[in-house]
């Protein structure tokens, strides 16, 4: 098996380049020479960052394959087997950076040297404040290096720190969205389960939010998230759905079914069902068995 080349900028020999302390080129500028294919290879003493801002591709990280999509940051730390392949109409920049450039070294204590020492692929919502703020900083950095007027490493300094300390804040925000996701599809599945064996009672929203441990107001926020709908409109929804089950294959009376889902008085239950159908449920049940032949 061949080892895996270390470079400073792709394709040309490391250590080459003894003054580089950032570099910025386009991606095409680069990969169109290797037919759009990045082999994988590493750097020992960079840090860079890859700005998509069209086309698609991959990134392959030591063993693992990310998609890329425009709108998004890739970063890689120095020592990490990596390679790329784009499509045709790639554009974006690639920032080569000396590792001891950095404020922060990838590895060290904090939250954000964890974060650098390991890849990413972050998207930048268009809509997000800071997301458009990161994208503008890269292409003011390509500009600024290409310029070469005075303050320009200052500025490029500046940029490269900005990019960097809210791509991080980005990417953890995402991270902790997806875990907070998780908890939240966790939570629809024990209210669901709960619905399931409390809904004949009719018990309130604020019942299951305390079961849950959580707000009615949290409960509310978290299942119109997840489904659409507020915590008392799925309760609803189940109520009708099961009574509508029976109406149609049951011969229990209107009265008896309005009773196993504890409504006490019939008229109220045939309001309720009016108001959440249209239809009486005298109404809906001769229309439903005609329409299925029962």
């Amino acid at each position: 098996m061949n080892s895996v080349p270390t470079y400073d900028l792709y394709g040309e020999i490391s250590g080459a380049k003894t003054e580089l302390w950032l570099h910025c080129e386009t991606i095409p500028s680069r990969s169109r020479l290797h037919h759009w294919e990045i082999r994988l290879h590493r750097h020992e003493r960079f840090f860079q960052i890859l700005y998509i801002s069209a086309g698609a591709g991959d990134v392959v990280f030591g063993d693992n394959r990310q998609a890329i999509r425009p709108h998004s940051v890739v970063t890689v730390p120095p020592g990490l087997n990596h390679g790329f392949r784009f499509s045709k109409d790639i554009d974006g920049l690639v920032v080569t950076t000396l590792l001891s450039s950095l404020k922060t070294i990838p590895g060290d204590a904090s939250r954000f040297g964890e974060w650098l020492a390991e890849p990413h692929v972050t998207w930048l919502d268009p809509s997000n404040e800071d997301a458009a703020y990161i994208a503008m900083t890269l292409r003011r950095l390509g500009r600024t290096f290409d310029e070469r007027r005075q303050g320009r490493n200052d500025l490029l300094d500046a940029y490269l720190t900005s990019a960097l300390q809210l791509t991080f804040r980005l990417s953890s925000q995402e991270g902790e969205s997806q875990g907070s996701a998780r908890e939240n599809e966790r939570r629809i599945e024990l209210l669901n389960d709960l619905i399931q064996r409390h809904f004949r009672s009719r018990k309130p929203a604020s019942f299951y939010a305390e079961a849950l441990g959580i707000s009615p107001t949290h409960l509310n926020r978290i299942v119109r998230s997840m489904t659409g709908q507020g915590t008392h409109e799925l309760i609803t929804r189940k109520l009708i759905d099961e009574a509508k089950r029976e109406l149609v294959f049951t011969f229990a009376s209107v009265q008896e079914i309005g009773d196993r889902f504890g409504f006490a008085d019939p008229a109220y239950f045939s309001r309720f069902f009016l108001k959440e159908t249209g239809e009486t449920p005298r109404a809906w049940r001769i229309a439903q068995r005609k329409t299925l032949g029962l």
